[in-house]
């Protein structure tokens, strides 16, 4: 597991809102800490605002969203409100660093996390990636507000 500093995740953060993040630097945990910290500064509309957010990144380091890849609006919104609730239950003083390590020690930090909801067909759908769609498996402790 990666540990991330304060100052790392302050810096992760504003280089996926510039697009300067190197795609090799794009991983699982700087996904769900990049998130965990936009949540943490600037909750408000995420649900709107990081589809695009992701997207753009996507294209500014030569990939494509597509039926077959790049932004999946089922996973973001999952994943989303998940660290939302989480990060809504940390106590008072918590740094970045800290709920970062906390964050990805839950189970949201493996990436197969969705699979415990979704089937695998059902989850990797054209109309789950173009859209929300409702877990087959088992319904999400926190799901999305729409």
């Amino acid at each position: 597991m990666t540990a991330f500093t304060d100052a790392d995740i302050a810096s992760l953060a504003e280089r996926l809102l510039k697009r300067t993040l190197p795609k090799d630097q794009w991983t699982h945990a700087a996904h769900l800490t990049a998130t965990l910290r936009l949540v943490r500064v600037r909750d408000a509309g995420l649900e709107r605002d990081l589809p695009g957010i992701i997207r753009a990144y996507n294209v500014a380091v030569g990939g494509v969203n597509d039926d077959q890849n790049g932004y999946h609006e089922t996973i973001t919104q999952a994943y989303l409100a998940g660290i939302r609730a989480f990060a809504s239950a940390l106590p008072p003083g918590t740094t970045d660093a800290e709920a970062a390590a906390r964050l990805l020690a839950t189970p949201m930090g493996d990436k197969a996390w969705p699979l415990t909801h979704w089937s695998r067909e059902r989850l990797f759908s054209v109309e789950a990636r173009r859209g929300w769609v409702e877990p087959d498996l088992a319904p999400l402790a926190h799901p999305p507000e729409f």
